[in-house]
């Protein structure tokens, strides 16, 4: 099983390793692209801290973000998986997983990136500020520079399992699966389900949401889940004990939906 996540806006600071080498990174087919999009948020950031600021969508007070992006070549660099921080990173805890556990974490866990396009875990970058939604000099808006690279090396990716897609919709327009890949693959939305007025209301909370699905993740992990295909997934998720309504795709090419629904938000 492949499993889709975003990153983080927040991340831990570079360590103490060797600085970046692109080509140790996953996905080798994304290699020219990460080196243009590396090259150009570089140059911003070295030419004009005003203008990466605003063209990266900083306040002021994170303007000293924009140096993470200026060393990006010489700092140092540690697991994508130290580097990625809050909500949903903190309920996935990583570090707390069992040797076995963090092996399938490497194999099966992948983040979507503006930067790099997509990583994994086990990954050794350095910290940065840039999301999928920043329009570079050069490259324009990235969710759409990534398509076209994304497109050629997701598939073979995604392997011939199924797809657990728990990426926002700023990461998700990067790559969209298509065809059969698309049919085993699954969206999740958490719903928080409250009663008012004796009447059942149901919302999306974006903090809730991201713990949900960090927790989902690690829930899947610890238990060495093996889902043939988005069915199996969805007893999968119930036998952990997740309340799942999931609705099959209508028509051939398209995603399963799965709303996994709460009632408490911590």
């Amino acid at each position: 099983m492949l499993v889709l996540l975003p990153p983080s806006e927040g991340k831990a600071a570079s360590g103490r390793g060797a600085p970046l080498k692109p080509e140790s990174l996953s996905l080798p087919g994304l290699a020219e692209a990460r080196a243009t999009v590396l090259d150009a948020l570089v140059e911003l950031s070295v030419a004009d801290e005003e203008k990466a600021r605003v063209v990266l969508g900083l306040s002021e007070g994170l303007r000293g973000e924009i140096a993470k992006n200026v060393e990006l070549r010489t700092a140092g660099t540690r697991p994508a998986g130290e580097i990625y921080t809050g909500v949903l990173y903190d309920a996935l805890d990583l570090a707390s997983l069992d040797t076995a556990a963090r092996r399938r974490a490497g194999k099966s866990l992948l983040v979507f990136s503006g930067l790099w396009g997509a990583v994994r875990v086990g990954d050794r970058i350095p910290s940065y500020r840039c999301s999928m939604g920043v329009k570079l000099p050069g490259t324009g808006a990235l969710g759409a520079f990534w398509r076209t690279p994304m497109a050629q090396v997701m598939p073979e990716a995604a392997g011939d399992g199924p797809v657990l897609d728990l990426r926002s919709s700023a990461y998700a327009a990067a790559w969209r699966p298509k065809g059969e890949v698309a049919e085993r693959t699954a969206n999740v939305r958490v719903l928080h389900s409250q009663l008012v007025d004796g009447v059942e209301k149901r919302s999306v909370v974006s903090h809730f949401n991201k713990a949900t699905k960090g927790r989902i993740v690690r829930d899947l992990l610890q238990a060495d889940a093996r889902p043939k295909g988005p069915a199996e997934l969805v007893t999968a998720l119930r036998d952990l004990g997740y309340v799942v309504e999931a609705e099959p795709p209508a028509r051939a090419g398209r995603p399963w939906e799965l709303d996994v629904v709460v009632t408490e938000i911590h």
